[in-house]
């Protein structure tokens, strides 16, 4: 058995990237829970281009950074699923945009107060000023990184 290892030992990235991963666990099964069960965390690099807009599968493929074939199945799985639905363009109607559906806003309405909660939680346990200041902390890091512009862009990728 390998010996244990302290958390307080890990580097800033990664333990960073652990607590990440676990509230991202949590969120999950608050999902499972609300009935979206089905959703990977993978799923969410396609729904922050689907929140606020309807691109094509190639515009989509750019916004991913993967080929259209990869975005395509990444569409056509989560349109099986029942999120997402291609519709015509309203000026050409040759042209078809990725959209969210119904059952999709409901999955990021459900996400984002799973998130809520969460955040509600860890601010109950440490303190609303204490988890502000590392919340405060962490933005400064992810900016000092180089992060913050691909967030506001929307333009997160996952891990390769």
């Amino acid at each position: 058995m390998p010996p244990s290892l302290d958390p307080q030992q890990l580097d800033t990235g990664t333990l960073a990237l652990f607590v990440g991963q676990a509230a991202a666990a949590l969120v999950q099964e608050q999902l499972v829970d609300q009935g979206f069960g089905d959703l990977r965390f993978s799923h969410g690099y396609v729904f922050q281009h689907l929140i606020d807009d309807e691109p094509t599968v190639g515009e989509l493929a750019t916004q991913l950074a993967m080929t259209q074939q990869g975005a395509s199945k990444a569409v056509a799985e989560l349109e099986r699923l029942g999120y997402c639905e291609r519709t015509p363009d309203a000026a050409d109607a040759r042209i078809r945009r990725v959209r969210l559906t119904d059952r999709g806003q409901d999955a990021v309405v459900a996400a984002r107060h799973a998130r809520t909660a969460l955040d509600q939680r860890l601010a109950d346990r440490f303190g609303k000023q204490h988890l502000a200041e590392h919340r405060d902390l962490l933005a400064r890091l992810l900016d000092e990184l180089g992060g913050t512009a691909a967030v506001e862009r929307r333009a997160v990728r996952p891990l390769q």
